[in-house]
């Protein structure tokens, strides 16, 4: 019989991803989602938006829950559901909490519920390291969440871990570091950038805004970090993991990048906060930071340990830094 996968926020870019990888396993995947009318763009993009079953749940509700699990034998649950953009949660710090803690808890809940074994994914986040630091971050380093999007996000880890602990569920936290894609949506930064940058070059805006643009991040690409999530549900025993790269680069290293492969010339001008990119042709400012997008507390740096799941996921990050700018430019480019 073909097992049966339940993705919650199947509708973000590794939700998508995910269940075009299952797919291939010849999996039966059922997708949840929040609202009454679905955004099915990223499935659409990859062709499967017809191959997969979409249902209504509210992580918010129990019951939303139950009846999935009552309707369905699920074998797998990935819960890639959240409220994911850090500057909202702490503008709205409860609802970001009652989804990405408390809505794993019910998950968790319904699945110690049922009288047959339910593997269960939770998607991590490096955010929940904060400013750590150490040079890099494994599974055992202090964490240190600098928002409340991190405090909720480690709260379903710790969750995840105690039900796996106390109840004997396959249970395990794949803790994702910073991971693009074509799939992503606009809001993040990376798109935000270059998306921004095609818009200058074509004459559609003026310049961009964007908060800290020294931090660094230890990015990767989407597509080959959903197929860790499924390989951490096939282990005999059930641990958790770090799925990064192991480099760290700044958003000014990118903005450099994506400006030399779209053959814009450019120079910086000033530091820290009045930091500014200058377009060399007609000497006008193109991106600048702006302390409105600043936040309250940020992390500076991520760069994450990747030795545990090298050994027992054979993980090898294959898209560099550079190839996964280059693959946002090109689609972007297509969309132009």
């Amino acid at each position: 019989m073909r097992k049966i996968a339940l993705i919650t926020g199947i509708n973000g870019q590794d939700g998508a991803y995910l269940a075009q990888f299952l797919l291939k396993k010849k999996y039966k995947v059922i997708g949840t989602h929040k609202s009454n009318k679905p955004n099915i763009l990223k499935l659409k993009r990859l062709g499967i938006e017809k191959k997969v079953k979409l249902r209504k749940m509210d992580l918010g509700r129990l019951k939303d829950i139950q009846k999935i699990f009552n309707k369905y034998k699920i074998n797998e649950v990935y819960n890639l559901a959240s409220q994911s953009y850090i500057d909202k949660s702490f503008y709205d710090p409860i609802k970001t909490s009652d989804i990405n803690a408390i809505g794993v808890l019910r998950l968790l809940e319904t699945i110690r519920s049922k009288k047959y074994k339910i593997k269960f994914y939770q998607a991590s986040s490096s955010e929940m390291f904060g400013n750590n630091k150490n040079y890099k971050q494994s599974e055992t380093s202090r964490f240190d969440p600098q928002s409340p999007y991190a405090v909720s996000k480690l709260y379903g880890h710790f969750i995840t871990k105690n039900y796996r602990e106390s109840y004997n569920i396959f249970a395990v936290s794949g803790i994702l570091f910073n991971h693009e894609s074509p799939l992503r949506d606009k809001k993040f930064v990376t798109s935000k950038v270059i998306q921004g940058l095609i818009d200058i070059k074509n004459n559609k805006i003026n310049k961009i805004k964007l908060g800290n643009i020294n931090i660094k991040r230890d990015w990767g690409y989407s597509k080959e970090y959903v197929a860790q999530m499924w390989k951490m549900m096939q282990l005999k025993k059930p641990n958790d993991y770090i799925i990064a790269t192991g480099k760290a680069h700044s958003l000014k290293k990118l903005i450099n990048i994506a400006t030399k492969n779209l053959g814009m010339k450019t120079k910086w001008k000033g530091s820290g906060s009045n930091l500014k990119l200058i377009n060399k042709l007609n000497n006008k400012v193109i991106i600048l930071s702006d302390k409105k997008f600043f936040r309250p507390s940020d992390v500076i740096c991520t760069r994450g340990d990747i030795s545990k799941a090298k050994k027992d996921l054979n993980w090898r990050p294959k898209t560099s830094f550079n190839q996964l700018v280059n693959i946002l430019i090109m689609d972007y480019q297509k969309k132009n």
